[in-house]
């Protein structure tokens, strides 16, 4: 979770769907890394504006999940929640998204006092309206905090040929779940152990197979 004084919003967009270029087919759905990116920061701003918790509510998608420690419905977990009197703040660092534009993974640092840590946020794009929701937030503290890039890094998947949909095995205990873009290019692990220790992979289509971009790993919590 996560000052919108952000270094300029310089992406670099990639190149479209390999194949006929004249062939609609084969071309993405409008890909746009920059639309995610603005996702992001309107819900840091709205967190500011509104309250944190609304900020949350706001934006969530139907389904969307997220870890307190263990994996909550986020729109049930929200509804009992109250504004803190501070909200976190936070900035993306780097976008990532799906060959066909309708799923981007967004992640970057967070600030509240003297705490700062890490987020990584999934979002899903309606294809029909362009509305964008989160579906997936997932971060925790840091010893030290990450360092802002000078630009927001950006990458898309690989279009084309699709790749097999991944299929994982956990251990027995662990609360694990497999989400996928539409089109298969860009996936999302969560991993929710026993002792509340969890693990977010993020893995990218980069035209011979799914390439792990992020790899987020959060100890279990301190006993008391």
């Amino acid at each position: 979770m996560r000052t919108l004084l952000l270094p300029a919003l310089a992406l670099s967009l990639l190149a479209g769907c390999a194949g006929d270029p004249n062939d609609i087919r084969n071309r993405p759905l409008g890909p746009n890394p920059s639309a995610f990116v603005a996702a992001e920061i309107g819900f840091a701003r709205l967190a500011q504006e509104k309250g944190q918790w609304t900020a949350f509510r706001e934006t969530s998608h139907p389904d969307a999940v997220m870890f307190v420690p263990q994996r909550v419905k986020a729109r049930d977990w929200l509804k009992t929640q109250k504004d803190p009197a501070e909200a976190v703040k936070w900035q993306p660092h780097a976008v990532y998204v799906s060959c066909d534009g309708n799923s981007g993974v967004t992640t970057g640092a967070w600030q509240k006092g003297p705490a700062h840590g890490f987020f990584s946020t999934v979002w899903m794009r309606d294809p029909k309206s362009g509305k964008i929701d989160w579906i997936l937030d997932h971060g925790d503290g840091l010893t030290s905090p990450r360092e802002a890039p000078e630009f927001i890094a950006s990458k898309q998947a690989v279009c084309g040929s699709r790749p097999a949909v991944p299929i994982e095995a956990g251990a027995e205990g662990d609360d694990m779940a497999v989400g996928l873009s539409p089109d298969q290019t860009l996936s999302w692990t969560s991993t929710v152990r026993s002792d509340q220790s969890r693990r977010v992979t993020i893995r990218l289509w980069d035209g011979k197979t799914m390439a792990t971009v992020i790899d987020d790993q959060v100890a279990a919590p301190k006993q008391p």
